[in-house]
């Protein structure tokens, strides 16, 4: 049997990708490629192939040609990095992406019946889906777009952690809201407006978050990655330990179009180790430019007031905005009970709930949201076994 033209012309185009390039070693690419060319192939090969592609493909997604535009989207090449500086592209290079995301079209749009000829299988082979998306209209779209959309690894995830010395996305994601938060509607609100001057490209202040533990603090810094991820923010976060790497790692970002946030948690203010140095030269601008897209967002769990505290003062200073979220009286705390308790649609008298979280609280020893919500989590779960 001859080879099917259509296929060899694609496989073919694909070695004439330059932009692009890093794509025909993608993972799920590999095995399709393959299967461009099956005429000399054993016919259990082909079979082989056919069903790792296939394997590969649905652990991502069903449909061929909405996987393979998102991988342009994501690839970091030297053209989106261009794009993205402001840089004038050369109408060469302008014309050469132009004619790889053709061939990549091409590629993506390749129906099942075509490659399931090539494989000398009589059996029921699993499918996918194509779909008649514009390649090029549809990339260069995201493009004038790319502060929002970003590209490489940050195109696609809203939150990063650094692992062995690399920023890498959070697979699973704490998915709160800003609405589902309650209360410390002043402090949230002051934090959310310095986000919006981070997203507007002005010079955003360093935000410290500090009060008992309990708080909100964190959520409220994971809940404004959730809020802006649509309009161009990413949050990372960076340990206490990895505070050396700050430098390099904004540096990584300079120039990139997105927004960041270097998400700082647990930070411990009495603490006097390098660690602490390069933060508070980070803080200070002392190492190098700060670029206009990042931001430090710390958080820390001191019940005292940093300003007024022997040593803690010298660090504070440096965060431009310092917003305190302070432990609600017990007034404070059944409020919040009672809007939790409404938001899990619990069935329970609120005189009843009201009573038991009374209780509950006075275990705990403390008034703290985190308490209100370990309160609700224990009565939904009570609720739903009864």
């Amino acid at each position: 049997m001859g080879r099917n033209k259509k296929l060899q012309e694609i496989d073919l185009s694909l070695n004439s990708l330059v932009v692009f390039r890093k794509l025909l070693t993608h993972e799920v690419i590999l095995p399709l490629r393959a299967l461009l060319d099956t005429e000399s192939m054993d016919p259990m090969i082909q079979l082989r192939q056919y069903t790792e592609f296939i394997s590969r493909l649905y652990a991502r997604s069903t449909n061929l040609t909405e996987y393979v535009f998102r991988l342009i989207c994501e690839d970091d090449n030297f053209y989106v990095r261009a794009v993205a500086s402001g840089a004038e592209v050369d109408p060469m290079l302008e014309a050469c992406v132009q004619n790889e995301l053709a061939i990549l079209q091409r590629l993506a749009r390749i129906r099942p019946h075509e490659l399931q000829k090539e494989v000398s299988y009589y059996g029921v082979l699993p499918e996918w889906k194509t779909s008649d998306l514009d390649f090029g209209a549809e990339f260069h779209a995201r493009l004038r777009e790319i502060g929002k959309y970003g590209y490489g690894k940050f195109a696609d995830s809203s939150m990063f952690v650094i692992r062995d010395e690399q920023c890498r996305p959070v697979l699973h994601p704490d998915p709160i809201q800003l609405g589902d938060l309650i209360g410390y509607t002043a402090q949230r609100q002051a934090v959310i407006e310095n986000t919006r001057v981070l997203l507007a490209g002005k010079p955003a202040q360093d935000v410290l978050l500090y009060g008992a533990s309990g708080t909100g603090k964190s959520v409220t810094v994971k809940a404004l990655a959730n809020a802006f991820f649509s309009e161009g923010l990413r949050l990372i976060k960076v340990t206490r330990e990895q505070l050396p790497m700050l430098p390099e790692l904004m540096e990584q970002v300079f120039d990139n179009p997105l927004k960041f946030i270097f998400y700082v948690d647990d930070l411990d203010l009495s603490a006097a180790d390098s660690s602490m140095t390069v933060l508070r030269s980070v803080l200070e601008g002392a190492l190098s430019a700060r670029a206009q897209n990042t931001a430090i967002y710390a958080v820390s769990s001191t019940s005292a007031d940093p300003e007024q505290t022997d040593g803690l003062h010298a660090l504070t200073e440096r965060f431009g905005l310092r917003v305190h979220f302070g432990m609600p009286d017990k007034t404070a705390y059944l409020q919040t009970v009672s809007a939790m308790a409404e938001q899990a649609h619990l069935r329970t008298a609120p005189e009843a709930i009201e009573a038991m979280a009374g209780v509950y609280a006075d275990q705990r020893g403390n008034f703290s949201p985190r308490t209100a919500k370990q309160f609700i989590r224990q009565l939904s779960a009570k609720s739903a076994a009864e």
